[in-house]
């Protein structure tokens, strides 16, 4: 008899102990999200022979994550965060009208941008006249990749 005492006090207390925190959860107001400390800003570029982005086939893409810290598959992330930073995402003060100099030659290239930039969504596309015009641009780090 006082091992099934023993067995009914050990089976009631771990009852309590589990089905405990349970009963109480049920009547607790959830709490908010917590809030983060930076607004999101990643990106996806693309590259591609053509003159729109709805007629080319990428050639090439990448990821740009620039908040918390700089990362993806960008090849130099850190720079190309950094330059669009200095441009408040403006990818049309990146582009630029090129810098460089480069053959007349017209061979388009269009860069699309998608995603978010500092919490706001960013949906971009611009045609170059050719890779050298691309490369020679403003946002050199930006859009070379």
């Amino acid at each position: 008899m006082p091992n099934t005492a023993r067995w009914a006090a050990t089976l009631t207390l771990t009852a309590t102990a589990v089905c405990g925190p349970l009963a109480g959860a049920a009547h607790a107001a959830p709490e908010p999200a917590p809030s983060t400390l930076y607004a999101p800003s990643a990106l996806v570029l693309t590259v591609g022979r053509g003159e729109n982005a709805t007629t080319a086939a990428p050639d090439r893409a990448v990821t740009l994550t620039c908040a918390p810290a700089a990362s993806g598959t960008h090849p130099d992330a850190a720079r190309a965060c950094a330059q669009l930073r200095a441009s408040s995402g403006d990818f049309d003060t990146l582009a630029g009208r090129g810098e460089g100099m480069c053959t007349r030659e017209y061979r388009p290239v269009v860069v699309t941008v998608d995603g978010v930039w500092q919490g706001r969504r960013v949906s971009y596309e611009r045609t170059f006249a050719n890779e050298c015009v691309k490369n020679s641009s403003r946002g050199r780090a930006v859009f070379a990749f």
